[in-house]
């Protein structure tokens, strides 16, 4: 039998062993992750997964994201994106469905960063879960880039922002340079129609383009516009509304799915025979429609994107890529994810950082910076370095023999299309685009 004394000995012993083992095995884990940690870059990716976004828009997105990411960690990129991975580092893709809504994404986002422990945030179509987000964002010090989300807002509500930035244009060149198309090639047109998705990317790009219309084509009489809610996908009702008051041209920015299914009911309905669609989103279904829309139907691709994309390396190398894997050519939500993945490796890359770079790092090399992409050089020259300014394109679409293709493309520069820093967007398109080279 065991005296009290050698019990407690041994018990001690048992104890020291037990706590040792458990250190050296955290210990393990510890330099396990810390290598990992060096190995790898992780950058969360939010786009439509599910719904009826997900099909013409989210999952394109997705697509083409990925496209990249396996040549980043391949290194078969065309310059000057030739190296291997995010400053030496694999990069991987944490893929969160953006379907749910603001608060369902804010949670989202707080996942990402606090338990999935991304070094970087990239997404978001939709500019209510932008407007969510970025305060977030900016609360969290997790460096993140808007790869789509239009709403001229995002900037105006994040006060100084540090962490967030866009690499797509906004809502006000969308409209403004499709207000610059009509008066270029419709200059005759008087009576001007709408029908937006009722949230704020409708309301806003409605806003930015009868601002714009007044100013360029102020004998056009704006005679309706109808507001059905995002995701509705019937439009009888606001179609019959707008046939009773005789449009030329009927305006839209609504996206995705309900936009494809406004086109298809229009056009089934005679609206369309009656009036040309302007669709500030309408590039995304180029290869989509099948001839369901009418020749002439005027498509924009939310700048220099899919269809629009000029003829570069990076561009041809997409293009040829996407197509290979997807048996479409790419639309322009593949084309924005494209760049906004190559935007983080410009920035990862250029950051100065020994192994992980950090979200100021990250966000110092991207700053104001002037980077290459599929759509040409993009140049974040707004928003205090944080915002693209790209050239806005719009076009005619054309569907014969089965091929669709553009005809018709105008081009207007970025400063023609986007308010200068210190001005409202609003009030810059009522003055009358001070600073603008266009005219």
């Amino acid at each position: 039998m065991k005296t009290i004394q050698q019990r407690n000995i041994w018990q001690k012993t048992l104890l020291s062993t037990a706590t040792s083992v458990a250190l050296a095995s955290a210990g393990v884990m510890g330099l396990t992750a810390t290598a990992h940690a060096q190995d790898s870059f992780k950058v969360g990716f939010v786009t439509f997964l599910s719904g009826g976004a997900s099909g013409p828009f989210g999952v394109p997105a997705s697509q083409g994201a990925k496209v990249v990411v396996d040549a980043i960690n391949e290194g078969t990129l065309p310059a000057p994106y030739d190296s291997k991975g995010v400053n030496g580092l694999t990069l991987e893709m944490v893929e969160v469905d953006e379907a749910g809504g603001p608060t369902k994404q804010v949670e989202e986002y707080r996942n990402l960063v606090e338990r999935q422990n991304v070094n970087a945030v990239i997404g978001y179509i939709s500019s209510g879960d932008c407007l969510a987000v970025g305060p977030v964002a900016e609360e969290m010090k997790t460096f993140t880039i808007a790869f789509d989300c239009g709403t001229s807002r995002m900037f105006e509500e994040l006060e100084d922002p540090k962490y967030v930035f866009r690499t797509g244009l906004d809502a006000v060149a969308d409209n403004v340079g499709a207000a610059r198309y009509l008066a270029e090639t419709r200059p005759d047109a008087k009576r001007i129609a709408g029908i937006q998705q009722n949230y704020a990317w409708g309301q806003d790009s409605w806003q930015d383009f009868t601002l714009a219309m007044e100013q360029l084509m102020p004998e056009a009489e704006i005679v309706n516009n109808q507001t059905p809610q995002i995701f509705q996908g019937s439009y009888g009702t606001e179609i019959s509304a707008l046939q009773t008051r005789r449009p030329e041209i009927v305006h839209s920015s609504m996206w995705g799915g309900d936009m494809e299914s406004f086109v298809a009911q229009a056009n089934a309905r005679g609206l369309l025979a009656q009036a040309t669609a302007l669709l500030t989103t309408g590039e995304s279904g180029l290869h989509r429609f099948d001839g369901q829309a009418p020749n002439g139907t005027i498509l924009g691709g939310r700048g220099p994107f899919g269809g629009f994309m000029p003829e570069n390396d990076l561009s041809e190398w997409f293009s040829k890529a996407y197509e290979e894997e997807h048996g479409t050519p790419p639309s322009y939500p593949a084309s924005k994810a494209a760049q906004a993945i190559l935007a983080l490796k410009y920035a990862a890359d250029n950051s100065g950082a020994d192994g992980v770079p950090s979200s100021e790092e990250l966000a110092a090399a991207l700053k104001g910076a002037k980077f290459e992409s599929v759509s040409g050089t993009v140049n974040m020259g707004l928003a205090g370095g944080h915002q693209a300014v790209q050239p806005m394109l719009y076009g005619e679409y054309h569907f014969e023999d089965g091929q669709a293709e553009l005809r018709n493309v105008k081009s207007y520069a970025g400063d023609c299309v986007s308010a200068p820093d210190g001005y409202n967007a609003q009030e810059w398109i009522k003055e009358g685009f001070p600073g603008s080279s266009c005219d």
